[in-house]
């Protein structure tokens, strides 16, 4: 049996369909498992046990071309877009695979995307890896399983030697990241070092957290970075996913999203929310009220001793 998956994106969304994608495998022991991703986060998928081939997508003339064509080389059984996007499920559609699951019209970014489906399934879960897990069951996948594999990552730049505590500030709306300078006052009361990750070309705007040690990485650097951190804080975005999935404590910031729906998964990592805050998914860049009146007291407070 021969499955598709397609996500192409981002860090969160691609860590929360691991466990799915694992199920499938588990559950067709035999089956050779295809990933199509965009090339910038393929190293989250390096060394998966659970994924045969990864094919990567670049969203240019020559990309579409050559995945469009490495599709057309194998025959698919299934295709299951975890996205919901138009462009996702045109991906799933251009292998001409026997059936192509997802999420149910009412369910997806991009309705149009729900035309392509031969199955559609409408999650009743909240957490958005419960409601991957649902699809692949409906899919055909009878072993579920709640693995990350991850891969080890590798040392960029230099962090500290002893204990420190992890953040990264930045997220891929303006709305959903902790106000900057609420980190240099986090970074002053804590008794440990506080690292702020991100990537080179952040390095302006973390260089402005005074008292923090900056740290700048690609993807292979910050996963190595958390696993060494004796705990995180961040907001909704891939690199707090990327440490519920390894298990490391924490402290979770949020504001507008929902936790309940895009929150860190698997109970290790604490999560801070105002009590009335109302959940909205607009990309807004200016930073959410909400997440203004949660303090560095509250987040000092709420980490692990």
């Amino acid at each position: 049996m021969r499955i598709l998956v397609v996500r192409l994106s981002s860090m969160g969304d691609v860590i929360h369909a691991l466990p799915a994608v694992a199920s499938l495998k588990h559950s067709f022991p035999h089956s050779h498992v295809s990933w199509v991703i965009r090339t910038r986060w393929m190293p989250l998928l390096e060394g998966n046990p659970f994924v045969d081939e990864v094919i990567p997508f670049e969203r240019t003339l020559r990309g579409i071309i050559a995945t469009r064509r490495k599709l057309r080389e194998i025959r698919f059984d299934l295709a299951i877009d975890f996205q919901g996007l138009l462009q996702s499920a045109l991906v799933a559609a251009a292998a001409r695979p026997d059936r192509i699951a997802g999420f149910h019209r009412s369910q997806v970014r991009e309705k149009a995307a729900a035309l392509f489906y031969s199955t559609c399934v409408e999650a009743r879960m909240q957490h958005v890896v419960d409601r991957n897990l649902e699809l692949v069951a409906a899919a055909g996948a009878s072993s579920l399983l709640h693995t990350f594999s991850l891969p080890d990552g590798s040392p960029e730049g230099h962090l500290p030697d002893g204990k420190f505590i992890l953040a990264s500030p930045l997220a891929g709306w303006g709305s959903k990241q902790w106000p900057v300078e609420f980190y240099q006052e986090l970074a002053t009361r804590l008794d440990i070092p506080l690292v702020v990750n991100g990537p080179p070309d952040a390095a302006d705007i973390l260089s402005t957290i005074r008292g923090a040690h900056v740290h700048l990485s690609g993807i292979a650097g910050l996963i190595h970075a958390t696993r060494r951190a004796q705990a995180v804080v961040g907001v909704d975005s891939g690199p707090l996913h990327l440490a519920a999935a390894l298990s490391k404590p924490g402290v979770a910031i949020f504001g507008p999203t929902d936790p309940l729906r895009n929150g860190p998964y698997g109970g290790t990592i604490r999560v801070l929310r105002g009590a009335d805050v109302s959940t909205t998914y607009r990309r807004a860049t200016g930073t959410h009220d909400s997440m203004r009146a949660i303090s560095p007291q509250d987040v000092l407070e709420a980490l692990p001793a």
